[in-house]
């Protein structure tokens, strides 16, 4: 058995478990839009543009908090250059429709019921985002939402928008 320095901690993760790292380039997506009348939307069609990939669900509290500010984010900085994509992961179209009739947004809005994009990116919880550059790699990531990060979210957006 190796022996470990004291304080040492070792910590094996498969490498599927990585995810959508900072730094990495954002995974491939290509799913159905839920609404304006948009068939499909990818990530490859949205390239030179800045990117907030934000992977929710109509069940999730803290959804309701981030899906205001961020429109008000893509009505704001969209002629610059910024794009909002949001990818629902609930079950049912159903429950998403039902959400976005609550709290409609400007932004286009993709479901995918299967899973396969949240596990691509190594999602954990709800909401997360991921800010991603002009030229596909992921800036940052964004666990959760409170009141207020809608602001801090837009300096990091902005800067982004500079470079």
């Amino acid at each position: 058995m190796p022996r470990l320095l004291p304080g040492l901690v070792l910590c094996l993760l498969p490498l599927a478990a990585v995810g959508a790292g900072i730094g990495q380039p954002a995974p491939a997506l290509d799913l159905p839009v839920l609404q304006n009348g948009a068939a499909r939307v990818s990530l490859a069609s949205l390239r030179g543009k800045v990117v907030y990939l934000d992977f929710w669900a109509s069940w999730c509290g803290p959804c309701r908090v981030s899906f205001p500010q961020l429109d008000d984010l893509h009505e704001e900085l969209s002629p610059r250059g910024f794009e909002v994509l949001a990818v629902s992961v609930d079950e049912t179209r159903e429950d998403a429709l039902a959400f976005l009739r609550e709290l409609p947004v400007g932004y286009p809005v993709a479901w995918d019921g299967g899973g396969v994009t949240p596990q691509a990116y190594d999602v954990l919880g709800m909401p997360t985002g991921y800010l991603i550059d002009r030229d596909g790699k992921v800036r940052l990531v964004h666990r959760g939402f409170r009141r207020g990060d809608g602001a801090r979210l837009r300096s990091e957006i902005v800067k982004l928008l500079e470079e």
